[in-house]
Order: structure tokens, then C-alpha cells, then sequence
């Protein structure tokens, strides 16, 4: 992922999916997990200015790691549940699994600008 502006122009993506990740469940290997703060500056630069990051899974620990990371960062802002109830591909993740099991999603949208922390 660290090679993603081999492939993408700054800001071309609208959107950005990470679909069931690997959880990478022991504390050695949490630096492979697609979502991390330094992996996050990668897809922002790649991202347009509003652009939206759909994670889902169906591991809790792995969705609130995810979360934490997205909120954490300065250049994503999560989308508000009344925006993502009149999202199409939220409303595509809500099935995105065969297992009755839950799944733990977030939506966030690229902003412009370091936002303050209130």
C-alpha cells in the first residue's frame, strides 16, 4: 500500500474500499493492517478533497482499531449516520456478508485542511 501513488495521481480516487482486511491478530503483526496512521497520509494523498473511505469487518477488535485510526487522523472526518443512511454503498455494506454474524463499519470522507480536535 506504501507504493499507492505508483499507481494513482494525487487526489484521483473518490472513493477507497477496505472490504474484511486481515485482522492480523497478534500485536507483532498490527503493522501490516491496511488501516494505520502512515498508511492513512498515503490514501489521503491519493484522494480527492471529499472523497469517501468504506471500511467494514466482522472482527470487533479490527473495526474499533480502524475506527480509532480514522478518527485519530487529521485529513478524514467521519460521515454522519443521516449521510451514510442515503449512501447507496452503505446501504451495499449492510450485506455484505453471507454470515449472520455483526460487522463493524465506518465511513469517513477526505477533508482539505488539519481540522482542531474539540
Amino acid at each position: 500500500m506504501k507504493y499507492l501513488h505508483n499507481y494513482f495521481r494525487k487526489g484521483q480516487l473518490e472513493k477507497m474500499f477496505f472490504l474484511f482486511p486481515d485482522p492480523h491478530f497478534k500485536e507483532r503483526n498490527h503493522r501490516r493492517r491496511v488501516i494505520s496512521i502512515s498508511l492513512l497520509a498515503e490514501y489521503a494523498h491519493v484522494m480527492s478533497i471529499g472523497g469517501i473511505l468504506y471500511t467494514i469487518t466482522d472482527v470487533e477488535e479490527l473495526g474499533e482499531w480502524m475506527k480509532s485510526c480514522l478518527d485519530s487522523h487529521p485529513l478524514f472526518e467521519e460521515v454522519s449516520l443521516k449521510e451514510q443512511e442515503v449512501d447507496p454503498v452503505v446501504q451495499l455494506l449492510k450485506m455484505a456478508t453471507e454470515e449472520n454474524g455483526d460487522t463493524y463499519r465506518s465511513v469517513y470522507r477526505r477533508v482539505s485542511a488539519i481540522r482542531s480536535k474539540e
